[in-house]
């Protein structure tokens, strides 16, 4: 860059001003929401750590890293910091290395994507959503700060990547479907080319990493066991025999199922009414928790997919366009972040403040636009893989993976999803806004099919919106806090 005097702006100080702005981000929304806001989960989390007993149904390690913190300070703050510093501190890395390639205003737009209010809301959340999220978004800022420059990055900085995406790996359960991606685009996919080939190799290692995961969570975390992965056969078992018309499932009896069926029990929104008290709980408990192995409600699960394909497919197509915000009623639950902590005896959370307020409301304005619709942001992720095609260089080369990690995790929600919280598409919103100002950045996109992707995009969200005009809202017919069923009180 050449100033109007004829000199050139030396590189360090083309990328100081979006390192510093990036500082004074973090530091005003910290001060916006301090201590940090504390959900359900958060506190059952902490409470874990308290009281050193750890259990499964949230991943161990958040509850664990806490136990550590502590001692030495009580209470979100610690993880509010951490949480905010690791998304400022990657996003001022992407930022700063995009000013000294001669991308200014891309690394302007990166901060701009940053501070969305849905994004950033969420991620003043002490929460594991957020806190992936932190990680892949730091990751993708050490190595932008090395390959954009053409630099080996070297071992400290490979370290600290390897240790960013094994937390993140491990703090959320389905994260493997954003890491694996992640780390497989980092590295070129071992110069892999066809994408069948990556398909199989990544494929292969997220079944490596769920099936490694159990036994890292008991044993090297010391957690006990609380029958979650149960969870998913239930709804899945559940749905079957809904959608199928079947006059009850196996551990239940038709009475039983005919009452459960009676309440609404069963919800493409969410799982939760068999695993909440006074709700479905004891249906849940005798069809899947109750039984000393998770085999009869595993083989039942199995037989139903088999036996009723349409009936499964029809749940989980229901289900995905919930959890992706489709084709939905307009105000659908859980988008927006909380303004202040779910009452608690831990002294987690306090008083919102008058910024903290303004980012919530902000955050629900967004939520409204298609700027908070997950289906949206995944089609545009699968538009940039398509338009981006072999093009070269690192800065492509990151935004490529970023749309990749983005689109694979959001996709998985179709097989593998209980809930739609609009929080657990936190990574794949923000990767995709990142792809999308890298990509440009780098004048990697095929113009033609850029234009046609961004046609198609504009009709879904046209259906989406008519959706929102002409559909019932359906509010979800229970509270969602609470014990859930297999998790120890």
């Amino acid at each position: 860059m050449t100033a109007e005097s004829g000199r050139v702006t030396p590189p360090s100080t083309r990328s100081a001003a979006p390192l510093i702005a990036a500082i004074l981000l973090c530091i005003a929304l910290l001060a916006a929401r301090w201590p940090g806001v504390a959900m359900y989960d958060t506190i059952s989390q902490y409470e874990q750590a308290i009281g050193g007993d750890f259990f499964d149904w949230h991943p161990p390690i958040m509850a664990r890293f806490w136990s550590l913190l502590i001692p030495l300070w009580p209470g979100t703050g610690p993880f509010l910091i951490l949480q905010l510093a690791m998304w400022w501190g990657g996003l001022g890395l992407l930022a700063a290395a995009l000013a000294r390639a001669g991308k200014a205003g891309a690394g302007w737009a990166v901060l701009a994507v940053g501070m969305l209010p849905l994004f950033v809301g969420w991620d003043t959340v002490v929460l594991k959503d957020a806190q992936l999220a932190s990680c892949l978004i730091a990751v993708a800022g050490i190595v932008a700060h090395f390959r954009f420059a053409d630099r080996r990055i070297p071992r400290w900085a490979t370290a600290s990547i390897l240790i960013l995406l094994a937390y993140g790996t491990l703090v959320r359960g389905n994260a493997v479907f954003a890491t694996v991606p992640l780390a497989l685009g980092l590295v070129g996919w071992f110069g892999i080319r066809r994408w069948l080939t990556r398909g199989a190799l990544a494929i292969g290692l997220i079944l490596a990493v769920i099936v490694l995961s159990p036994p890292i969570n008991h044993h090297l975390l010391g957690a006990r066991a609380s029958k979650v992965e149960r969870a998913l056969p239930l709804y899945d078992v559940a749905g079957i025999a809904h959608h199928a018309g079947l006059t009850s499932v196996k551990g239940a009896s038709p009475a039983a199922w005919r009452e459960a069926e009676t309440k609404g029990c069963y919800t493409p929104y969410f799982w939760n009414p068999y695993g909440m008290p006074t709700q479905c709980e004891s249906l849940g408990d005798s069809v899947a928790f109750d039984a000393p192995s998770g085999a009869p409600i595993m083989r039942q699960w199995i037989t139903l997919v088999v036996t009723h394909p349409f009936a499964w497919a029809e749940h989980r197509l229901r289900h995905f366009n919930s959890n992706i915000r489709f084709l939905v009623g307009h105000g659908e639950s859980d988008a927006v972040p909380p303004a202040v902590s779910e009452a608690n005896e831990d002294g987690l959370g306090g008083p919102p403040s008058m910024a903290g307020k303004a980012l919530v409301t902000a955050a629900w304005a967004q939520s409204e636009t298609p700027l908070g619709w997950p289906f949206a942001w995944l089609a545009l992720a699968a538009v940039l893989i398509w338009s981006a095609g072999a093009a070269r260089g690192p800065v492509a080369a990151l935004g490529r993976t970023l749309a990749v990690s983005a689109l694979v995790m959001g996709m998985s929600y179709a097989i593998v999803s209980i809930a739609s919280d609009l929080r657990y598409h936190l990574w794949s919103m923000l990767a995709t806004a990142l792809a999308l100002v890298l990509l440009l950045a780098a004048n990697a996109l095929d113009r033609r099919r850029f234009r046609s992707g961004l046609v198609a995009v504009a009709a879904l969200c046209l259906l989406a919106i008519a959706a929102r005009l002409m559909l019932p809202h359906e509010p979800y017919p229970y509270p969602v806090a609470g014990k859930l069923s297999g998790a120890p009180a």
